[in-house]
């Protein structure tokens, strides 16, 4: 299992700058943004000599690139936006193969137009997963003619809100181009630790085969979200499940300051140590 940490924690700008923050902190791996050169996280074009050095920087670090980030509100209400974003991914997903990276993340969405990751209660409706399944459907499409996967995360706040309903969006869309990507922290928000337990077991249970990434975020037993390891989330049981699924991949923390990272590469390489003794 490979350590990794969103590239964006550190304020370096320039890929061989941010990756090698990113190698001082401890790290393996990143989940890499556009944003740490300073462009949009989907920009609506990426240069080729742009994305090249982006590899070119994972060779020169030895910094794998586990992931980009591609995310975009999958079910906003206006199909217009819908487009623009598609239109985007498209752009990623052409560059992520010279950046480094097979994978592409996702965010399934919302329909509060404001926020892609906040909730709003015509997520559940049948037409939020009508649009999602057409949307995800042409994304699809699109890593097959790129020759990359897309991995989804379920998130409370968006359409797939569970592990159920990744399960059941993998079936529906029946692509080997998608994939999971799997947070414990974004299975629950307040829950005592045996529930706590149970629902990440389950998760890991029901999507065990289509895991292409972790994540590693903490919550407070409050529900606000934490740096891993200060929180309530039990890592040695999440890893050890993971493990025990047959996932061998990048587990990459976020949600944390950039002076903090050390010290959260050293607690995850313990967990992940210990899950492997």
């Amino acid at each position: 299992m490979q350590l990794g940490i969103f590239a964006k924690t550190f304020d370096a700008q320039g890929a061989v700058p941010v990756l090698r923050a990113v190698a001082e902190a401890g790290y393996a791996t990143a989940q890499f943004n556009l944003a740490c050169l300073g462009l949009p996280s989907m920009p609506d074009r990426i240069e080729p000599e742009v994305a090249a050095s982006v590899g070119a920087a994972a060779g020169q670090t030895g910094v794998g690139i586990a992931a980009v980030s591609g995310t975009y509100n999958m079910i906003h209400p206006d199909p217009a936006v819908r487009r623009a974003g598609l239109a985007r991914l498209e752009v990623l997903c052409a560059a992520a193969s010279a950046m480094g990276t097979r994978l592409v993340t996702l965010c399934t969405g919302t329909r509060d137009a404001e926020d892609q990751w906040r909730w709003h209660p015509d997520n559940a409706s049948p037409e939020a997963w009508r649009d999602l399944l057409a949307e995800m459907t042409a994304a699809a499409a699109l890593a097959e003619r790129h020759d990359v996967e897309l991995g989804i995360e379920p998130e409370l706040a968006n359409v797939v809100s569970s592990a159920v309903r990744a399960r059941r969006l993998i079936d529906e869309i029946d692509s080997a181009r998608l994939r999971i990507v799997l947070d414990p922290a974004n299975l629950f928000e307040v829950a005592e630790e045996d529930e706590r337990r149970t629902i990440v077991a389950r998760a890991v249970d029901l999507l065990a085969g289509d895991i292409a990434l972790a994540h590693a975020k903490d919550r407070h037993a409050d529900g606000s979200f934490a740096t891993a390891g200060q929180g309530v989330v039990d890592f040695a049981h999440f890893v050890g499940r993971l493990r025990a699924a047959g996932f061998d991949g990048p587990l990459v923390t976020h949600g944390l300051a950039a002076a903090e990272a050390p010290g959260v590469a050293t607690f995850l390489q313990r967990v992940i140590a210990e899950a492997a003794a």
